[in-house]
Protein backbone atom coordinates (compact mmCIF):
# COMPACT_ATOMS: atom_id res chain seq x y z
CA UNK A 1 0.00 0.00 0.00
CA UNK A 2 2.93 2.36 0.63
CA UNK A 3 4.18 1.76 -2.89
CA UNK A 4 0.81 2.83 -4.34
CA UNK A 5 0.72 5.98 -2.18
CA UNK A 6 4.28 6.90 -3.18
CA UNK A 7 3.63 6.33 -6.90
CA UNK A 8 0.15 7.78 -7.18
CA UNK A 9 1.61 10.55 -9.34
CA UNK A 10 2.27 7.93 -12.02
CA UNK A 11 -1.43 7.04 -12.14
CA UNK A 12 -2.29 10.74 -12.50
CA UNK A 13 0.28 11.06 -15.28
CA UNK A 14 -1.08 8.02 -17.10
CA UNK A 15 -4.62 9.36 -16.80
CA UNK A 16 -3.48 12.73 -18.19
CA UNK A 17 -1.85 10.97 -21.15
CA UNK A 18 -4.97 8.88 -21.86
CA UNK A 19 -7.17 12.00 -21.70
CA UNK A 20 -4.74 13.88 -23.94
CA UNK A 21 -4.84 11.13 -26.58
CA UNK A 22 -8.62 10.88 -26.33
CA UNK A 23 -8.80 14.65 -26.92
CA UNK A 24 -7.14 14.10 -30.30
CA UNK A 25 -10.24 12.13 -31.33
CA UNK A 26 -12.92 14.35 -29.77
CA UNK A 27 -11.41 17.81 -30.52
CA UNK A 28 -13.87 19.35 -28.07
CA UNK A 29 -11.23 20.64 -25.60
CA UNK A 30 -13.10 19.14 -22.63
CA UNK A 31 -10.77 16.18 -22.21
CA UNK A 32 -7.75 18.45 -22.60
CA UNK A 33 -8.96 20.57 -19.66
CA UNK A 34 -9.42 17.40 -17.59
CA UNK A 35 -5.89 16.32 -18.56
CA UNK A 36 -4.54 19.61 -17.20
CA UNK A 37 -6.38 18.86 -13.95
CA UNK A 38 -4.64 15.47 -13.87
CA UNK A 39 -1.30 17.22 -14.28
CA UNK A 40 -2.11 19.20 -11.13
CA UNK A 41 -2.74 15.82 -9.53
CA UNK A 42 0.73 14.73 -10.69
CA UNK A 43 2.34 17.72 -8.97
CA UNK A 44 0.41 17.10 -5.76
CA UNK A 45 1.27 13.39 -5.97
CA UNK A 46 4.98 14.14 -6.34
CA UNK A 47 4.69 16.27 -3.19
CA UNK A 48 3.19 13.12 -1.56
CA UNK A 49 0.09 14.91 -0.35
CA UNK A 50 -2.91 12.78 0.70
CA UNK A 51 -5.13 11.32 -2.02
CA UNK A 52 -8.06 13.54 -1.00
CA UNK A 53 -5.95 16.68 -1.54
CA UNK A 54 -4.77 15.37 -4.90
CA UNK A 55 -8.34 14.67 -6.00
CA UNK A 56 -9.58 18.08 -4.84
CA UNK A 57 -6.68 19.83 -6.57
CA UNK A 58 -7.24 17.94 -9.82
CA UNK A 59 -10.99 18.55 -9.73
CA UNK A 60 -10.56 22.23 -8.90
CA UNK A 61 -8.05 22.77 -11.70
CA UNK A 62 -10.29 20.91 -14.17
CA UNK A 63 -13.34 22.96 -13.27
CA UNK A 64 -11.33 26.19 -13.44
CA UNK A 65 -9.97 25.27 -16.87
CA UNK A 66 -13.44 24.35 -18.14
CA UNK A 67 -14.98 27.56 -16.81
CA UNK A 68 -12.23 30.10 -17.47
CA UNK A 69 -9.94 28.90 -20.25
CA UNK A 70 -12.04 26.73 -22.58
CA UNK A 71 -14.70 29.33 -23.49
CA UNK A 72 -12.06 31.82 -24.65
CA UNK A 73 -10.22 29.22 -26.71
CA UNK A 74 -13.42 27.93 -28.32
CA UNK A 75 -14.51 31.49 -29.16
CA UNK A 76 -11.18 32.21 -30.81
CA UNK A 77 -11.12 28.94 -32.75
CA UNK A 78 -14.68 29.21 -34.02
CA UNK A 79 -14.72 32.98 -34.52
CA UNK A 80 -12.36 33.14 -37.46
CA UNK A 81 -10.39 36.18 -38.53
CA UNK A 82 -11.88 39.63 -38.94
CA UNK A 83 -11.76 40.01 -42.70
CA UNK A 84 -12.56 43.34 -44.29
CA UNK A 85 -14.02 43.27 -47.77
CA UNK A 86 -14.74 45.90 -50.37
CA UNK A 87 -14.68 49.52 -49.28
CA UNK A 88 -14.07 48.65 -45.63
CA UNK A 89 -10.64 47.33 -46.60
CA UNK A 90 -9.59 50.80 -47.80
CA UNK A 91 -10.34 52.59 -44.52
CA UNK A 92 -7.02 53.31 -42.85
CA UNK A 93 -4.92 52.83 -45.99
CA UNK A 94 -2.62 55.51 -47.30
CA UNK A 95 -2.30 56.96 -50.77
CA UNK A 96 -1.55 60.32 -52.34
CA UNK A 97 -3.52 63.16 -53.83
CA UNK A 98 -3.48 63.16 -57.64
CA UNK A 99 -5.32 66.48 -57.83
CA UNK A 100 -5.99 69.07 -55.13
CA UNK A 101 -8.63 67.82 -52.69
CA UNK A 102 -11.16 70.41 -51.50
CA UNK A 103 -14.78 70.39 -50.38
CA UNK A 104 -15.78 70.63 -54.05
CA UNK A 105 -13.86 67.45 -54.88
CA UNK A 106 -10.50 66.07 -55.88
CA UNK A 107 -8.78 62.80 -56.68
CA UNK A 108 -6.53 60.43 -54.77
CA UNK A 109 -4.74 57.25 -55.71
CA UNK A 110 -5.46 54.37 -53.32
CA UNK A 111 -4.22 50.82 -53.81
CA UNK A 112 -3.45 51.56 -57.46
CA UNK A 113 -6.89 53.04 -58.23
CA UNK A 114 -8.00 56.64 -58.69
CA UNK A 115 -10.82 57.65 -56.33
CA UNK A 116 -12.95 60.75 -56.07
CA UNK A 117 -12.03 62.34 -52.77
CA UNK A 118 -13.03 65.04 -50.34
CA UNK A 119 -11.26 66.15 -47.17
CA UNK A 120 -12.59 64.60 -43.97
CA UNK A 121 -12.23 68.05 -42.38
CA UNK A 122 -14.48 70.19 -44.57
CA UNK A 123 -12.26 73.28 -44.20
CA UNK A 124 -9.03 71.53 -45.21
CA UNK A 125 -7.37 71.84 -48.60
CA UNK A 126 -5.01 69.01 -49.51
CA UNK A 127 -2.49 69.85 -52.24
CA UNK A 128 -1.68 67.52 -55.13
CA UNK A 129 1.09 65.07 -54.29
CA UNK A 130 0.34 65.10 -50.53
CA UNK A 131 0.23 61.80 -48.68
CA UNK A 132 -3.30 61.04 -47.46
CA UNK A 133 -5.01 58.49 -45.25
CA UNK A 134 -8.57 57.27 -45.77
CA UNK A 135 -10.88 57.95 -42.82
CA UNK A 136 -14.17 56.96 -44.40
CA UNK A 137 -15.77 55.81 -47.64
CA UNK A 138 -19.22 57.18 -48.52
CA UNK A 139 -20.59 55.85 -51.77
CA UNK A 140 -17.78 56.18 -54.29
CA UNK A 141 -16.05 59.05 -52.48
CA UNK A 142 -13.10 58.64 -50.16
CA UNK A 143 -12.93 61.07 -47.26
CA UNK A 144 -9.26 61.59 -46.54
CA UNK A 145 -6.95 63.49 -44.25
CA UNK A 146 -3.47 64.68 -45.08
CA UNK A 147 -0.70 62.73 -43.34
CA UNK A 148 1.85 65.15 -41.86
CA UNK A 149 5.36 64.66 -43.25
CA UNK A 150 8.52 65.30 -41.27
CA UNK A 151 10.64 68.09 -42.68
CA UNK A 152 7.92 69.31 -45.02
Amino acid sequence: MDWLRENLWGIWLGLAAVLGVAELFSLDLVLLMLAVGCLVGVVLGVLELPLAVQMLGAAGASVAMLALVRPNIVRRLHGGPDLKHGFDALVGTEGFAVAEVTEQGGQVKLAGEIWTARPYDETAVIPAGAKVQVFEIRGATAYVHEVPQLGA
